[in-house]
């Protein structure tokens, strides 16, 4: 059958078709070179009337393949095909055990089935690649129901996976997981209002942060992100309740209005922009009406506002005078604790307040700048989007996290997934930011680093992973810093995307497994091209015309890279194409 060495081509074996038994139907199965003291693995590549062609990819020594190799064979004596031991070794146990799952069945051996090491596909940040169309919601929702359903013997009760829903389509997809086990559990978030069989996705304002009004906002500049920060301590000083805060409201107020009084402004400009900031920001102590005593005669904060017949306001310095007692205490030293509860009309009108006592209303240009973001949190109030901000009371973010995996009867959620197909873009991302943002957070303050794994799946993940200003505002972009430290604090990231060359080459770069669905784009085509050494020419050539739900499957969690066939998904996700015909004709 397997004739004598002809020659080695670079990683090639050129080897007599001795027979010609070896025909087309033995393309890309594996063969055993055998030597005293191991086994050389190749995969025949080409086939010949007089040549095979066979890639070596590895060796098995000691009963363990491992890819790449010492040396290459210097013969092929008694070259034979694997056996069915030494393929299990490749593709894979075709008996459920542990340490290993399900992926599908194998393209290239019929009734083979391809498994892939679990501790390292899950352990490690992943990809899910392919042009629409062509399985990746079926392949997620397969692969997600593998894990859940196909074994009794071993259940990952202890999982938190955090699907990000562009589209609605995984609604009902792990409806049954719970077959398996009483234990296992499945949540929907939905950004649907009328869902009302469906918990409805919530941001609570109390645990948003510098970072994440930033993101809410659209922040374009350092000089607002200032403001942001000014805005949120003024939120802690006027709402947070404690009493010790009063001479700090005192002071903030004062302090804003001497700088009104400092500007140069007339008599009447002076009056009407204090009028108007103590009407809105008061105290008991501090107000229109607060008594300014003087020997003999009393009077308001009003009154001492009056301006005379030459246009002067009299009583100035008695203004200056009292204000000035007010400002003994530095707000500035305060560190705001946010244990409470406060609504986004509170942080609008710190917000407001904050523009006020940055200048904005004395300086056109800062005015311009900063009033945006006064805008765009008006915007937000007065949409739809509020009500994912409205909570009846204050919960810990470490209480947030754990209740979104914790049923009503206190057992864990195994899979959480989060329907955005009701927000535009913008929002979904900036939703999935902070979500990211709070999970990975989250992780770094365990004791026991790494005990609480999270596994963020980002469906359409081109439209969250992007070059944004992240970088240059906040001194990071947050799924770059997941995929940079996230794996050992056991928060691990899964991208699904049909555009490959849209995410960042950052993100890209730390994933350790792949599974590549059809794909023909060049620029997605080279990117795939360079995630391994161990990818040949002729497996690039069949990406671009893999049948729907085929896909190419490779990285650290598979001995090889190999062709894998999943099953349909039971139930399946909502994320077939729209049948023309029916539609049309009916």
């Amino acid at each position: 059958m397997f004739g004598k060495l002809l020659r080695i081509d670079g990683n090639c074996l050129i080897i007599e078709n001795l027979t010609h038994k070896v025909n087309l139907s033995c393309l890309n199965f594996h063969v055993i070179i055998p030597e005293k003291e191991r086994n050389v693995v190749g995969e025949i590549l080409h086939i010949s009337e007089d040549e095979i062609v066979v890639n070596l990819v590895g060796e098995i020594i000691n009963n363990r393949f491992t890819q790449g190799m010492t040396r290459k064979p210097n013969d092929a004596l008694n070259i034979r095909f694997l056996y069915k031991s030494e393929l299990e070794l490749l593709i894979g146990h075709q008996n459920d055990i542990a340490g290993e799952f399900l992926i599908g069945d194998s393209c290239i051996y019929n009734n083979y089935k391809v498994r892939a090491k679990t501790k390292t596909f899950f352990a490690n940040h992943f990809a899910i690649l392919g042009n629409s169309g062509f399985g990746k919601s079926c392949g997620v929702a397969r692969l997600l129901q593998n894990i859940f359903t196909t074994s009794q013997n071993h259940v990952p009760v202890n999982a938190h996976i955090v699907l990000f829903d562009a589209y609605g389509e995984y609604n009902q997809a792990f409806d049954k997981i719970d077959t398996t086990s009483n234990m296992l559990n499945f949540k929907k978030y939905t950004t649907e209002f009328s869902e009302t069989d469906v918990d409805v996705l919530q941001l609570p304002t109390f645990l948003l942060d510098e970072d994440d009004y930033t993101l809410l906002l659209n922040v374009d500049s350092i000089s607002q992100m200032h403001v942001i920060k000014k805005a949120l301590k003024l939120v802690y000083i006027f709402n947070s309740g404690k009493s010790d805060l009063l001479q700090y409201q005192n002071e903030i107020i004062a302090k804003c209005l001497l700088d009104i009084l400092s500007t140069g402004k007339s008599a009447s400009q002076l009056r009407d922009q204090i009028v108007a900031v103590l009407t809105s920001y008061n105290t008991p102590d501090l107000s229109l009406d607060t008594i300014i005593s003087q020997p003999g005669y009393n009077r308001t904060l009003r009154q001492c506002l009056n301006i005379d017949d030459q246009g002067k306001m009299g009583a100035l310095n008695l203004v200056i005078e009292e204000l000035q007692k007010y400002t003994k205490v530095n707000s500035e030293e305060l560190t705001p604790v946010f244990d409470f509860n406060y609504s986004l009309e509170d942080f609008y009108y710190a917000l407001e307040f904050a523009l006020i006592s940055e200048g904005s209303i004395n300086s056109q240009t800062s005015y311009e700048s900063n009033n945006l973001l006064k805008n765009r949190l008006l915007n937000i109030i007065n949409s739809e989007y509020r009500r994912y901000f409205d909570v009846d009371k204050y919960i810990s973010k470490e209480d947030f996290i754990k209740n979104l995996f914790t049923t009503d009867k206190g057992e864990n959620n195994q899979i959480v997934n989060i329907n955005l197909n009701n927000v535009d873009d913008r929002f979904a991302k900036n939703i999935v930011k902070i979500y990211s943002r709070m999970f990975f957070e989250y992780s770094t303050k365990l004791e026991d680093r790494g005990s609480y794994p999270i596994h963020i799946i980002l469906e359409e993940a081109h439209r969250y992973i992007q070059k944004d200003m992240d970088l240059e505002l906040l001194g990071y972009n947050i799924f770059d810093r997941i995929c940079k430290e996230g794996r050992k604090y056991g928060v691990i990231l899964g991208m699904i995307t049909q555009r490959p060359s849209e995410l960042t080459t950052t993100v890209l770069s730390q994933c350790t497994d792949y599974i590549v669905f059809r794909i023909f784009h060049p620029e997605d085509i080279r990117i795939i091209e360079s995630m391994s050494t161990n990818i040949t020419r002729e497996s690039i050539e069949r990406i671009k015309s893999l049948s729907p739900g085929n896909a190419f499957v490779f990285g650290n969690a598979f001995q090889l890279p190999t062709f894998v066939k999943f099953a349909m998904p039971d139930p399946m996700p909502k994320s077939a194409n729209i049948n023309v015909d029916e539609l049309w004709y009916k």
